[in-house]
């Protein structure tokens, strides 16, 4: 008996899965709706209409539309022999801000036909060169490069031109298509709100090493405060060591403390570092935001469950992987693609 699909409130929703409301409809959900096999609905979407009825043609159509059926560009490619691969690689993909920027990215290639395999690089240059390596052998159309590091194989594959797009961290080796924000101007932003709200001497925390993109947003906050009055020397900043930027952010805090007591405000380079900070001040009994207000800098969908007292300036990652697939199409067609900066804003808790 087939298994009867319907719309509710613009979303499909199979009667006997409920669990999965968001699933889309397949050639499977089509053939078990009129009552026909998966081949024949496969050929009728694809315009092979020749072999089926007119009635069937038309029943198919109508479900198509009715269900809002799309088809699968990267099945089809598979099919056919040409995997269209695009590899993108990223460091600590459990970091919310780098599954944000894969699950956006994946959906906009596969919306355009291409299938993303995912590489976590756990930022360490040794496997980025593995996975370079490895996507290469498997003939990659392209690469998205995510959060790169300097490496043998990266600096081969910019040599070679390979097709690549650079996101949150531009190349280290020179310029090339990139997709991100004007990581100075945010770090800028978040002074001013600081400035704004009379906190005119806040600290700032940083990984003991620094990436290009968290270092402009440390600049572009220190650049700021100097343009409005505050010395650098005024201003108090620690360094943190770990394994991750919670690590970093709960390091550095314990630094800055241990030398000064608690500052009114601290800037975070990244909402994870954020956390890390709050961590140490709910374990020294510290009100945040009362005694101390911290600015994070991605507004990662976490916040507004977890961290309302977390004012944060919003990355748009959602809106990355169109910007990538551009850059990607701009390059496979000979283009030297301009830098893309996406606008980022405040959002003040």
């Amino acid at each position: 008996m087939p298994v009867r699909l319907r719309r509710m409130k613009g979303t499909l929703v199979d009667d006997k899965v409920r669990g999965r409301p968001d699933a889309p409809v397949s050639l499977a959900d089509l053939a078990n709706e009129a009552g026909v096999s998966i081949s024949t609905v496969s050929r009728i979407v694809n315009g092979q209409i020749h072999r089926a009825s007119p009635k069937t043609v038309a029943r198919i159509q109508t479900l198509v539309k009715e269900l809002g059926y799309r088809t699968n560009h990267a099945g089809r490619s598979l099919r056919r022999g040409d995997s269209r691969l695009v590899a993108m690689l990223a460091p600590n993909i459990d970091n919310p801000a780098m599954a944000a920027i894969a699950a956006s990215t994946e959906a906009a290639l596969r919306k355009a036909g291409y299938v993303m395999i995912l590489c976590d690089t756990h930022d360490r240059a040794d496997l980025q060169d593995e996975y370079l390596q490895a996507m290469r052998a498997q003939v990659a159309h392209g690469y998205v490069m995510v959060s790169s590091v300097r490496s043998p194989e990266l600096s081969a594959a910019v040599e070679r031109g390979d097709p690549m797009v650079f996101v949150g961290r531009r190349s280290p080796y020179g310029p090339a298509a990139y997709v991100g924000i004007d990581n100075r101007q945010a770090g800028a932003d978040a002074a001013d709100h600081l400035l704004a709200l009379g906190l005119d001497r806040p600290a700032v925390l940083r990984p003991a090493v620094l990436s290009n993109s968290i270092a402009d947003r440390v600049e572009g906050f220190l650049d700021r405060l100097a343009e409005r009055g505050v010395p650098r020397k005024a201003i108090r900043i620690a360094r943190g060591d770990g394994a991750s930027h919670l690590d970093f952010g709960y390091d550095a805090a314990k630094a800055l403390v241990a030398k000064g007591g608690w500052p009114a405000a601290i800037m975070c380079p990244s909402d994870l570092m954020a956390y890390g900070a709050y961590r140490l001040a709910h374990e020294q009994g510290i009100d945040v935001p009362g005694a101390c207000r911290i600015v994070g800098i991605d507004e990662n969908a976490l916040n507004a469950w977890i961290a309302p007292w977390l004012t944060s300036i919003r990355i748009p990652y959602k809106d990355y992987g169109a910007s990538v697939v551009e850059q990607l199409q701009a390059l496979w067609a000979g283009q030297a693609p301009p830098e893309r900066l996406l606008p980022h804003e405040l959002v003040v808790r």
